[in-house]
């Protein structure tokens, strides 16, 4: 018995990327590689790009483009609309996907560091985009946690952790709201929270439970209200990624 395993494919916007190295940071690119998606199973990825971190005595990928932090990303990237504020530049590619939205009027993207800024610069991932959509896009150097806006934000995206969750990130995330005024909120693993919740109350993920945890959370969460089948997915997204050990200290319901 054989099997054939899928090459995945996104109707989303990928920047062309190419090998580059700063003095922190690394741009590589990987012919070949089989990785499960955020809800998705197992697949075959090719020409994928990754953004790597030295540090003192470790490196990481903070960002790549495999299916897993396309899927992760691109519900927030799908309904933006209005001013949109990315937390986070990575490697372009949730800002550029926002901006070509005919509902997205402006984005502004805040990023800490210089030289994440310099190497999309160099890659030009803006500049890819057409003239219409890249002129929509602002890079500001800045610190995501403080950031004001000039006007407030109609939608909040937010990526600036590494790993997917943590303890502290509805917080974080909370704190940018206010800062920014965004009526609309998506932020990088939110599913892990939503499913951790659920995992504490011993709810099922049905829209029902999702809606409860929702409004505990205070944040005006994109996901729902959007896509129909968003329990399945957070069920899903939870099943590959949520440590089933991981608890968040302090929760309590509302």
């Amino acid at each position: 018995m054989t099997a054939t395993l899928a090459l995945y494919q996104t109707d989303l916007f990928r920047p062309t990327y190419r090998p580059w190295k700063g003095e922190r940071w690394e741009l590589l690119l990987a012919p070949m590689l089989i990785c499960k998606g955020y809800w998705s199973e197992a697949m075959m990825v090719t020409d994928m790009a990754g953004l790597i971190r030295h540090d003192e005595q470790t490196s990481r990928t903070w960002m790549s483009m495999t299916p897993m932090e396309i899927e992760s990303q691109e519900i927030g990237c799908r309904f933006a609309a209005g001013h949109t504020v990315v937390m986070g530049l990575g490697m372009g590619w949730a800002a550029a996907n926002a901006a070509l939205r005919p509902e997205v009027t402006r984005v502004t993207v805040v990023e800490l560091d210089p030289e994440v800024i310099a190497v999309n610069a160099t890659m030009d991932v803006f500049g890819q985009l057409p003239p219409e959509a890249a002129a929509k896009v602002t890079v500001i150097q800045g610190n995501a946690l403080a950031h004001r806006p000039d006007e407030p934000a109609d939608t909040l995206m937010a990526d600036i952790w590494q790993p997917l969750y943590g303890d502290d990130r509805l917080e974080q995330v909370r704190r940018m709201r206010d800062n920014t005024g965004a009526t609309r909120v998506y932020y990088w693993g939110q599913e892990m929270d939503i499913a951790q919740r659920a995992r504490h109350l011993s709810l099922p993920l049905d829209a029902a439970s999702v809606a409860r945890i929702m409004a505990d959370m205070g944040l005006p969460l994109i996901g729902p209200a959007e896509v129909a089948n968003y329990p399945n997915l957070i069920e899903r997204a939870a099943r590959n990624w949520l440590r089933p050990d991981w608890t968040q200290p302090g929760y309590a319901v509302g």
